[in-house]
């Protein structure tokens, strides 16, 4: 029972963090994500690629040959 009580309370702490959260509309929220991909698409390397393949970290590595 002490158990219970004490997790409700945990719980109750939680809801009460969460609500104090500031919070947006859903538009404002998508046009603030389309302004940040559209300023900084330019640096993003999956969309543009790699400036050479030194700087790619999924390049393939370089095998092993045994002679």
């Amino acid at each position: 029972m002490a158990a219970n009580l004490q997790q409700q309370r945990s719980i109750n702490e939680q809801l009460r963090r969460e609500a104090d959260v500031p919070r947006i509309q859903v538009s404002q929220a998508c046009q603030l994500m389309i302004k940040y991909v559209l300023e900084h698409g330019s640096d993003d390397c999956l969309l543009n690629g790699f400036v050479s393949q030194k700087v790619n970290p999924f390049r393939e590595k370089n095998s092993c040959s045994i002679l």
